[in-house]
């Protein structure tokens, strides 16, 4: 059985326990690459992650592609990644690209915008959008306007911490005010290598069913 077979069955038993089967999301992929990410690129654990996240979007998604964009203080909007090519996908089309920016400081709203862009403007779908957004800290106040901006559309951000950095903005998320509809979650694994992939699931999936709902009966979703 292969690595992404096993994720999935994984991603099956979790979509059962919280009565997600049948339901039907795009699923987009947001990747820090900025300087503090660089060790977790170069040992292959962010390929990991896009393979968990992957098995995620291969039992939401009608085509099973996930939409991947990279993030520093510039953004990139990469291919989308399938079960057929996502083996070396980290080092194929992001590190060995020269044309991305990476490694540098980081800065939220802007890759954000891009993909409220994608979701809503380029590519309308009565299909909700679930996002998850891996930053490894220190992300920017300034994002509010991004989720405020999109607490009205059929956008859901889940953010992902991980290491030991300071995410007071993504821990405040549930305070934040003006929105529409709570349309953002937040954890955080300190260690992602060690992480078992039923706690992953569990917790990456742990808000999504009530925005559903909450979504629907607000007419964002229909």
């Amino acid at each position: 059985m292969s690595s992404i077979s096993l994720l999935k069955r994984n991603v099956q038993i979790t979509l059962e326990k919280k009565k997600l089967t049948g339901v039907t999301a795009r699923v987009g992929l947001v990747l820090d690459i900025s300087g503090s990410m660089r060790k977790l690129y170069k040992n292959g654990t962010v390929q990991k992650v896009v393979e968990k996240i992957l098995a995620v979007a291969s039992q939401f998604d009608d085509d099973g592609a996930l939409d991947v964009w990279v993030y520093d203080n510039e953004y990139s909007r990469l291919k989308p990644v399938t079960e057929i090519d996502f083996f070396n996908y980290v080092e194929d089309v992001i590190l060995s690209n020269s044309l991305i920016h990476k490694f540098g400081r980081n800065d939220e709203p802007p890759v954000m915008e891009d993909v409220i862009q994608k979701y809503t403007i380029e590519t309308p779908s009565d299909e909700p959008a679930f996002i998850v957004f891996i930053n490894d800290g220190g992300c920017k106040k300034t994002i509010k306007k991004p989720v405020v901006e999109s607490s009205n559309k059929p956008v859901f951000w889940q953010f992902v911490g991980i290491g030991d950095a300071n995410f007071e903005v993504l821990e405040n998320l549930d305070h934040m005010e003006g929105r529409y509809l709570d349309n953002a979650n937040f954890f955080h694994i300190k260690d992602v290598e060690n992480v078992s992939d039923e706690e992953l699931y569990n917790q990456l999936l742990n808000e999504f069913p009530s925005w559903l709902k909450e979504a629907k009966s607000k007419g964002v979703l229909s």
